[in-house]
């Protein structure tokens, strides 16, 4: 009977070959000498060909521009955060991935219908986007992100998420604060807080783009009290300790009054 386990990996010199070549592309790569199974039972890598696992892809040094195409960004990643807020050395496993950077270029443009709408961000520009966005690329020696200017939540010129400048359809509410106890009055602990999908709307982008290339008006507006969709969007913690999300129009349910 073949074993199902959880594995356990460790990093050894082990080569890699199996992913394809690109002229001027290589693969980062983790490589693995191990994997051991819950049931005892052992894979040594060492004599046989590697694993590899894609991670960010490596410009060759040879170039030295890269120029995005359409209404594609690429941003510098701001390195994640190696202590915490009290000074505590954190280890690279509890690091968070970072989700801003500064755009270093852009792309031309796209066209929407007969108008050629250029990138409404502009070089030099600290910016935030989706966690999951875009593709990581290593080029001069430095993590970027290309992604489309549609994956860019908003600007950030603070280091507080609370003065964030959404950007299309993008719409940022401060959460509600958990309830602390039942409505019998019994005290909740952490992990029994259900988490808010109300908050109030700090700001609103400018709206998305119509077929004419025309924006069109968000329906909510700062001060807004609204019910948001609970999976939606992108959370972030204020310098003050209060939570943020920032998430599309069209993720806000309802408007409370």
């Amino acid at each position: 009977m073949a074993a199902t386990a959880q594995m356990t990996i460790s990093t050894t010199a082990a080569t890699a070959s199996f992913l394809p070549a690109f002229e001027g592309f290589r693969p980062s790569s983790l490589k693995f000498q191990s994997v051991s199974f819950r049931n005892g039972r052992s894979l040594t890598l060492g004599s046989t060909r590697g694993l590899v696992v894609k991670a960010a892809t490596t410009v060759a040094p040879k170039y030295t521009t890269l120029k995005p195409l359409g209404d594609r960004v690429l941003v510098k990643i701001n390195a994640a955060e190696e202590k915490s807020a009290g000074g505590i050395l954190l280890p690279s496993t509890a690091q968070s991935k970072p989700q801003g950077g500064e755009v270093v270029a852009v792309g031309e443009g796209r066209t929407i219908g007969s108008h050629k709408v250029e990138v409404d961000v502009k070089t030099g520009t600290s910016v935030v986007y989706s966690k999951y966005a875009g593709t990581e690329v290593q080029f001069n020696g430095t993590n970027h992100l290309l992604l489309k200017e549609d994956d860019i939540v908003g600007i950030l010129e603070t280091d507080d998420i609370k003065d964030l400048k959404p950007l299309n359809d993008r719409v940022l509410i401060k959460v509600t604060e958990a309830e602390l106890t039942t409505a019998g009055g019994l005290l909740l602990t952490q992990s029994s807080k259900e988490k808010p999908s109300t908050g109030t709307v700090i700001a609103v982008g400018p709206g998305s783009l119509d077929e004419e290339g025309n924006r069109k008006e968000l329906t909510v507006a700062p001060g807004n009290t609204v019910l948001y969709s609970k999976y939606a969007g992108n959370d972030f913690k204020g310098s003050d300790g209060s939570e943020y999300i920032a998430l599309r129009a069209s993720d806000v349910m309802a408007v409370l009054a």
